[in-house]
């Protein structure tokens, strides 16, 4: 994999929204936090179109991303937020400039779309909170912090609590993943993952509890659970259920899909659509150390 230079002040970095739209004062705390650290914010033309629920048209949205891959000034793209919309212009999306001048592409949830396509072209990404999350008391949150250090390239070694449906284990190998509905929808398509001998990291937000595991069912018949190196599952929360229940909750189903394998699972890792949102690079060799006390998930240099 190739990764991308690490940031330095002075560097720029983008902001543009390639799904929900978004408004300038949900903005405004990521753009000061980003000038504390001595980077020039560019803001994408189009940043605070509105078109129904999305950030302008997709050719809008596709004209912002366009312009910040092919600009070898921008060293990273700071997505704004998630919600729905980039699956809408990703087959449209030149890569040519963005593979010869690799920069970082930032963000989760939706984001997973154009991380499953970035990734495929051998180039790391990051998995991590997004402007739309930044407070406004300019506060340094974890999540903030562990995003700084993968953008300007300090180590990540991150160490949680056990869970009790953990698998104890280690494991090294490729990360890979994200939103667990967006990797379903993926599936079939020219973006769908290649999960053999890799380290999967799934999370997911306010689906129904039958479509989490139809979702997991759907990996396992498809042979996308079987020959991984280890599973890290973040946050699934807000979740919902029938009249009927189902019976289990998310982590319970997850657990049974993936009941028969021996590889080492970490739960509640704390990623995703939680408070805590701690940076993932996507397409990096990590190792995962886990044993009755705690988790150990170590990033390589």
């Amino acid at each position: 994999m190739i990764s991308p230079k690490y940031l330095t002040q002075g560097d720029k970095i983008a902001i543009i929204s390639t799904a929900r739209k978004i408004t300038k004062e949900e903005v405004a705390p990521a753009i000061k936090k980003f000038n504390d650290w001595g980077l020039n914010v560019v803001l994408g033309k189009n940043i605070f179109n509105s078109y129904n629920q999305f950030a302008g048209t997709d050719d809008e949205r596709l004209s912002d991303l366009q312009q910040m891959l092919n600009d070898n000034s921008i060293k990273a793209i700071m997505c704004s937020r998630g919600g729905y919309g980039t699956a809408r212009i990703i087959d449209k999306i030149n890569f040519d400039e963005f593979i010869k001048n690799p920069k970082w592409l930032v963000g989760y949830s939706d984001i997973t779309v154009l991380h499953s396509k970035i990734n495929m072209l051998n180039i790391e990404s990051i998995h991590a909170t997004m402007p739309i999350n930044f407070p406004k008391s300019n506060e340094d949150t974890e999540s903030i912090i562990s995003l700084k250090k993968a953008l300007f390239g300090e180590q990540i070694k991150q160490e949680i609590k056990s869970h009790k449906f953990n698998k104890t284990g280690s494991a090294k190998g490729t990360l890979i993943g994200g939103n667990l509905s967006i990797l379903y929808s993926l599936r079939g398509t020219s973006l769908d993952l290649d999960t053999d001998n890799k380290i999967l990291f799934i999370e997911d937000l306010d689906e129904y509890l039958y479509h989490i595991d139809r979702m997991m069912q759907n990996l396992k018949l498809g042979n996308k659970l079987e020959n991984l190196k280890g599973l890290i599952v973040g946050g699934m929360c807000d979740m919902n259920d029938n009249t009927t229940p189902f019976g289990k909750n998310a982590y319970e189903i997850i657990n049974e899909a993936v009941a028969e394998y021996d590889y080492p699972v970490c739960y509640n890792f704390p990623a995703g659509h939680i408070k805590q949102n701690l940076a993932l690079i996507l397409g990096r060799k990590i190792e995962i150390e886990i044993n009755n006390l705690q988790t150990t998930v170590e990033f390589d240099m």
